[in-house]
């Protein structure tokens, strides 16, 4: 039954918060007010997972951040963000937090981006060792446009980025949650066709559309294509489409704090935020995610 730490020096959110973990019976919940309360707690029972508030008195949501990720480096942090924390939830991202959910959309979100995160980060914990040396690493996937498939991927891509040491455990975690966000993207945005805008606004209503669609030709027709190259020195993800694309360059730019609510920036948020580089290609169907392997990671012998 995974633990959850509940961080927030508002009374009145942290009941909310609270209130909607104890909706699901798994979660056993704790709380603190601050952050040097939270690392108080992370001392005398290390949770699963940390929920943060990002503005508290003593030490705040930031400063947390850089300290769990020194001392307990595989606790995943999700950050709970409001108006005029944008600045600090961005840096707080740039330091080790794995996602973060805006506190007027906790109800609809979540318990999802909770789930989303704990799955990923057990099964981070999990891998210990490389399953041996390659000398080349390529390989590609053609799926049909199913949910079920897309969070299949996303998984596998994550624990292959593990088990090759691209990355350290928990910063593999940071790079499967660019992984799905970009596959999900690929999946409602872009073979589906549902705006983002509409999730803000209704968010039972963008799932029910992505239900109907889903029967509905074209869009259950399209497929998500996925390539991965692995290299000494590089991991390339390509995730395209079928849809009919967009234009990147209308893109907000996802590092600035005045775009960080909006509802069409947080998955490319995470995915630069995440990545060294994420690139579009023209038609705008198609997204290719770069990340450096880790030098400190223990050597996989590759050819360029």
């Amino acid at each position: 039954m995974p633990t959850v730490l509940v961080v927030d020096d508002s009374a009145t959110d942290r009941r909310l918060a609270v209130g909607l973990l104890q909706k699901a019976p798994d979660f056993i919940v704790l709380q603190a007010t601050d952050g040097r309360e939270a690392l108080e707690q992370l001392e005398l029972h290390l949770p699963d997972l940390v929920l943060t508030d990002l503005q508290m008195p003593n030490m705040n949501g930031l400063e947390l951040v850089a300290e769990v990720k020194e001392q307990y480096p595989l606790v995943p942090i999700i950050l709970m963000t409001s108006q005029g924390s944008e600045e600090i939830a961005v840096q707080a991202l740039q330091k080790g937090a794995s996602s973060y959910v805006p506190k007027r959309s906790l109800a609809a979100e979540l318990l999802d981006v909770i789930d989303r995160v704990l799955s990923a980060s057990q099964e981070v914990r999990g891998r210990a060792r490389l399953i041996g040396r390659l000398t080349r690493f390529e390989y590609a996937f053609n799926l049909e446009n199913d949910l079920s498939l897309v969070c299949a991927v996303s998984s596998y891509l994550r624990e292959e980025a593990q088990r090759l040491r691209i990355c350290a455990g928990s910063e593999c975690l940071r790079l499967g949650v660019a992984l799905e966000e970009a596959l999900l993207n690929a999946f409602y945005h872009g073979n589906l066709e549902i705006s983002s805008e509409l999730r803000e606004q209704d968010h039972r209503a963008y799932h029910d559309l992505a239900a109907q669609r889903c029967q509905e030709s074209p869009y259950k027709d399209r497929r998500i294509h996925v390539s991965v190259k692995i290299r000494s020195s590089q991991a390339t993800y390509a995730i395209r489409d079928e849809g009919s694309g967009f234009d990147p360059s209308t893109l907000p730019d996802p590092t600035d704090p005045a775009n960080l609510d909006r509802p069409c920036g947080r998955g490319l948020l995470l995915m630069r935020t995440f990545m060294d580089n994420v690139i579009y290609n023209d038609k705008g169907n198609e997204v290719t995610l770069f990340k450096e392997r880790d030098e400190n990671v223990e050597d996989v012998e590759l050819d360029e």
